[in-house]
């Protein structure tokens, strides 16, 4: 029995030897790409760049700096109206063309591939034909309605343009997201709910939606995560001579300004730390509240 038992802790244990072989890779690549980035980011946080990269320790100056600046209240606000104004409306639009799709439709799987087409898109070309359409001058969107409407300069408007073009952006992933979710619900519900007279709105809320909500949560918290961290979608869309950047301008991008066009990376980094800490102030407050709404029963 001992002979045996020892051969089964031997068996065990090189099939966790193994196990920890196959994740390796993973588990390096996780600490070198991320995690000591970050605690690098951190320390770089409580210095100040001397250049050629050498830092002098200066404490919370940086974070001092950070709070006492209205450019950085003002683009903390506009990272989180840019949240407000796309993440609500970017996932009901994507709930709803997830169901589209979900649906009897002849051409079914070209719509898919159509819808999906923006995240296979370099983002640089996806905005240059954007700014196309919303130029004051020549754009489409101008034409169309007989309006002079400067979407992209006008410092009340700009944020609107951008969120248009987030929004337009991620409907497809989202929506491929939400439609595996769908399919993975069952028709015997509905079938059911068909023998009890249920029509098809009473069906969506207590049928669909709460058979759906789980992958609704994962899409909401990448969706809300992704909308804090804009900053290449602004930078193309909005010049840096552009009047109405202030308006438009968020946390990556004030980061990339201080970092690298100001040489300020210590400044930067706090803004990083910052925005990392909202992102986890985020999450944790949907992690509470989808125990209200998230319905894991099958």
């Amino acid at each position: 029995m001992q002979e045996k038992a020892a051969k089964l802790s031997a068996a065990a244990k090189r099939e966790q030897n193994w196990g920890w072989f196959m994740v390796a890779p993973t588990i390096i690549g996780l600490v070198v790409l991320n995690v000591y980035p970050f605690i690098q980011t951190l320390i770089m946080s409580f210095s100040k760049h001397l250049g050629f990269g050498t830092y002098e320790f200066i404490g919370l100056k940086n974070y001092a700096d950070m709070f006492q600046s209205p450019e950085f209240w003002k683009a903390t606000w506009n990272t989180i109206y840019f949240c407000i104004l796309t993440v609500p409306v970017g996932i009901f639009l994507a709930l709803l063309v997830a169901i589209l799709l979900n649906a009897k439709i002849k051409g079914r799987s070209a719509f898919r591939a159509i819808f999906f087409l923006p995240m296979v898109c370099a983002p640089a070309a996806v905005t240059m034909v954007w700014r196309w359409i919303f130029n004051t001058e020549y754009g489409i969107l101008n034409s169309l309605t007989g309006t002079r409407i400067s979407w992209i300069t006008d410092p009340k408007v700009v944020m609107i343009t951008c969120a248009v073009v987030a929004v337009w952006s991620s409907i497809g992933y989202d929506a491929v997201l939400l439609l595996s979710g769908l399919q993975n619900i069952s028709k015997s519900y509905y079938e059911a709910a068909d023998i009890d007279g249920a029509g098809k709105i009473t069906q969506f809320f207590h049928i669909t939606l709460p058979m759906v909500s789980p992958t609704l949560f994962v899409v909401l918290i990448m969706r809300l995560m992704a909308s804090i961290k804009v900053y290449d979608l602004i930078y193309m869309m909005v010049e840096e001579s552009n009047p109405a950047l202030t308006s438009v301008q968020s946390l990556m991008f004030l980061f990339y300004r201080e970092s690298f066009v100001a040489g300020n990376r210590g400044y930067g980094s706090a803004i990083v730390i910052w925005t990392v800490a909202l992102i986890g102030v985020v999450t944790v407050v949907q992690f509470i509240g989808q125990k209200k709404w998230v319905n894991y029963e099958v």
